[in-house]
């Protein structure tokens, strides 16, 4: 009997260690802020003129919102709760494009005093909701067209809206849910699609659109010789194209070079038109291109490949002909969405990560010395308040974007694994719980939190170690910040007391 009713209170308990995690975290996260700014503002680390002491009251705050989740609002109310909710923030995100002042060329932030609110870290609460409240219906199926272009609506809607305020880094964060949307039953072949096309975006930027075609083709091809068994055959038909197409180019400049005199003085069309009208005709091959090729030839056999697809009900061969158009699409929409919808900063700052451009001095100021100072940490670092990098203030946003680069500099690798391994637990916890779960919402609601916390980790410390652009995203939890601190502690705490109240019935 005291077993059963000792193994029954154990189950009805909150999710422990995913609180003492946060607890450590936000700690670590105080200390390091305070490690920031000390040198520049000589104070007790409870100065309230300072960010250290500020982020003392956002800590505090936030730890009165995690009681009042746990304490005093039913759980099952942001179930009910979450459309409005998704509704309200969203019209929030709207209006805050208006109403807001630019800050860094972003406009959205409301300002009370003092205090300042982003909407678009709530936004990730209410999405979250929101997807799990949809995607837990019983009738939902991610593979039916309508219903994963309503997911997709739930996560589009608040991300094109935060882009139009130009928080590009925040946006970037919802590209996280189709994780979830992976675990809930979407084909793996979309997140292959989602690689190829950041793989293409990255291609056309740094080689040219012809390269980035051919890849695609590549990709395609390959996915359809794995779908049909028909390695050998796919690899032959692509490997003999791709030759034609290689030297294809070549061989009309020579035709043409053959066609045209030798004594002819250079290669320009209109000259070759004007001296030599006689073989005028011919003066088309000199402008030809091989991205101009490689259109034809795609235009040319997509009615044929459709046409076999169709006859033989191949689903598979008809995404490959959807697909190669939407890559062709993209290809030639880069240079649109690289020039029109980033802003000038966040340009330079891509151009840099992808050495396009060498920038020490200005946009990769930041990168160059977030990597001296977790750099110079060694193995155990400098210890705590001995980081030269951080005393003399050489990172700039050092308390915000850049706070890994003190973890690193003052405790060193053996701090920065801490940091990371913590991460991991907080991260591999909430998926072990949203596993065990035995209701569709929280298991689902229990993915998003956790996809959330991944993308904001990994852009976080990519960029403060060089493999992602600097795009102004907080590290979760550690970053100063109310908003930040704010949002994270909801969107963990709605997890912690939706488990418990299923660890009581089941």
């Amino acid at each position: 009997m005291d077993n059963r009713f000792k193994g029954r209170s154990m189950r009805q308990s909150y999710d422990w260690g995913l609180v003492i995690i946060y607890l450590l975290l936000v700690f670590i996260g105080w200390a390091n802020i305070y490690a920031s700014v000390h040198s520049a503002e000589p104070s007790s680390i409870f100065d309230l003129s300072v960010r250290s002491g500020m982020q003392f009251i956002w800590m505090m705050s936030a730890f009165g919102l995690g009681a009042l989740i746990l304490l005093v609002i039913p759980p099952r109310l942001w179930e009910s709760a979450s459309l409005p909710l998704y509704l309200i923030v969203l019209a929030l995100l709207v209006v805050v494009i208006f109403v807001s002042k630019d800050v860094k060329g972003s406009h959205s932030w409301f300002e009370f005093g003092p205090v300042k609110f982003q909407p678009a870290e709530v936004s990730k609460i209410t999405t979250s909701l929101v997807l799990a409240l949809l995607m837990s219906q019983v009738n939902f199926k991610i593979s039916k067209p309508r219903d994963f272009l309503l997911a997709a609506a739930v996560i589009g809607l608040p991300m094109l809206v935060i882009v139009a305020e130009s928080e590009t880094g925040s946006a970037l964060v919802y590209v996280g849910f189709i994780f979830v949307l992976y675990r809930e039953g979407m084909s793996g072949w979309v997140l292959l699609l989602l690689g190829m096309a950041i793989l293409l975006f990255i291609l056309t930027l740094t080689a040219s659109p012809y390269a980035s075609i051919l890849v695609a083709i590549g990709v395609i091809s390959f996915c359809n010789a794995l779908n049909t068994g028909r390695l050998w055959r796919w690899l032959a038909i692509f490997g003999s194209y791709l030759l034609v197409m290689a030297l294809l180019p070549w061989g009309l400049q020579a035709l043409c070079g053959w066609l045209v005199p030798a004594a002819m003085p250079g290669d320009d069309p209109d000259m070759v038109k004007e001296v030599l009208p006689e073989v005028s005709h011919w003066v088309f091959l000199l402008k030809i291109k091989p991205i101009h090729l490689l259109l034809l030839s795609i235009a040319a056999a997509l009615p044929f490949v459709a046409r076999r697809a169709y006859r033989e009900k191949n689903h598979f061969l008809s995404l490959s002909v959807g697909a190669l158009l939407v890559a062709v699409a993209l290809v030639f929409s880069t240079e649109f969405l690289f020039e029109k919808v980033l802003q000038d900063h966040q340009r330079s700052r891509i151009e840099v990560l992808l050495g396009m451009k060498e920038d020490p001095t200005g946009v990769g100021y930041n990168v160059a010395q977030s990597k001296i100072a977790i750099g110079s940490g060694g193995f155990l670092g400098k210890g705590y308040l001995h980081g030269t990098q951080t005393t003399y203030g050489f990172v700039p946003e050092q308390s915000t974007d850049f706070i890994f680069c003190t973890v690193g500099e003052e405790w060193g690798f053996l701090g920065c694994a801490v940091v990371i391994l913590l991460y991991v637990f907080l991260i591999a916890r909430i998926i072990r719980d949203a596993e065990r779960s035995r209701e569709h919402f929280t298991r689902i609601y229990g993915y998003c939190v956790a996809s959330c916390l991944f993308m904001h980790l990994f852009i976080n410390i990519g960029m403060t170690i060089g493999l992602m652009p600097v795009i102004g995203i907080p590290l979760p939890l550690m970053s100063y910040g109310g908003s930040s601190l704010w949002a994270f502690t909801v969107l963990l705490f709605i997890f912690i007391v939706l488990d418990h109240e299923e660890r009581k019935y089941f």
